[in-house]
């Protein structure tokens, strides 16, 4: 039976209190715009799709808007947070709960893969700003993956993952290389303590359990995908003449073998034509770029 943790603020104001009780200046460096609006973490419940049996693993929780619903919500929930204050206000204020597990360390030095080897995790968090695309990456990175995640990012940084030809980036295919990306809920700044300067939204994003290129391969397949980014003003061929050092002729040679138009830039090239040339280029050309 899942039962109910300490009572949450009802309002902004009780909200800024316990802020100002804790002692913090919330850090733009470090992204801290804490998520304080009870109809907002219901939407990212609903996207989330969370019920007794799953275990989640949040990221950042801050004051613990999110972190008091899920105590109530879910059997297994794991917190990382790295600012040694929040993590010690959220000891005392959620820590007598047995389905709290909590950690003080930054997520990124933390192996998820063996994480979530444990038991089947949904990631349900508002990430920090000024890292949640590494995060997010790191998150698809794992073997085996998240369930799904739902998270909270900066409006632009959504769209850069949603992006289709022709607004292409290295982002868009590094997070649709690992995962179906949809947009679940776009989220005024007036929700957050302190709001931010920016629009928010939560993405959802439901890791293959199969990448579509093989974690062996992944290097090499960035190191292709970006060489052909590099030079945002030059058509691919050029750009990748540039970093790859190959005769033009043979770039071009290999472009049309796969129906690549040399003169477009890689912000127009789809995933699966990413594929399709990553199929063909030679093992040793990749690797040494």
């Amino acid at each position: 039976m899942i039962g109910s943790p300490r009572r949450l603020p009802s309002s902004r104001r009780d909200w800024q209190r316990i802020l100002d009780g804790v002692g913090l200046r919330p850090s733009k460096g470090r992204g801290q715009n804490f998520l304080v609006d009870d109809e907002v973490v219901q939407q990212i419940f609903a996207l989330a799709e969370l019920g007794p049996g799953d275990a989640v693993l949040e990221i950042g929780p801050g004051l613990g808007a999110l972190t008091g619903h899920l105590l109530r919500t879910v059997d297994h929930v794991t917190a990382i947070e790295l600012d040694w204050t929040l993590a010690k206000y959220l000891e005392i204020t959620f820590g007598e709960d047995p389905r709290l597990h909590l950690f003080q360390r930054d997520v990124m030095a933390v192996d998820l893969s063996a994480h979530f080897a444990e038991r089947p995790t949904k990631v349900v968090s508002n990430l920090p700003y000024s890292a949640a695309a590494a995060i997010v990456r790191h998150i698809l990175e794992a073997e085996p993956p998240a369930v799904s995640l739902t998270v909270m990012v900066q409006l632009e940084v959504a769209e850069r993952m949603l992006a289709e030809p022709p607004d292409m980036g290295l982002l868009s295919v590094a997070t649709q290389i690992y995962a179906e990306v949809e947009m679940g809920l776009l989220v005024p700044p007036d929700v957050f303590l302190p709001a931010p300067e920016v629009e928010s939204a939560v993405i959802v994003l439901r890791p293959y359990l199969t990448p579509l290129v093989a974690r062996a391969d992944t290097a090499r397949f960035f190191a292709l995908v970006a060489a052909g980014f590099r030079h945002k003003r030059k058509n691919i061929a050029n750009s990748m003449e540039i970093e790859l050092r190959l005769p033009k002729p043979d770039l071009l040679t290999r472009l049309r073998a796969v129906d690549i138009d040399p003169t477009r830039r890689a912000e127009t090239l789809s995933i699966d034509e990413w594929l399709a040339l990553f199929q063909i280029w030679p093992v040793d050309e990749v690797a040494s770029s």
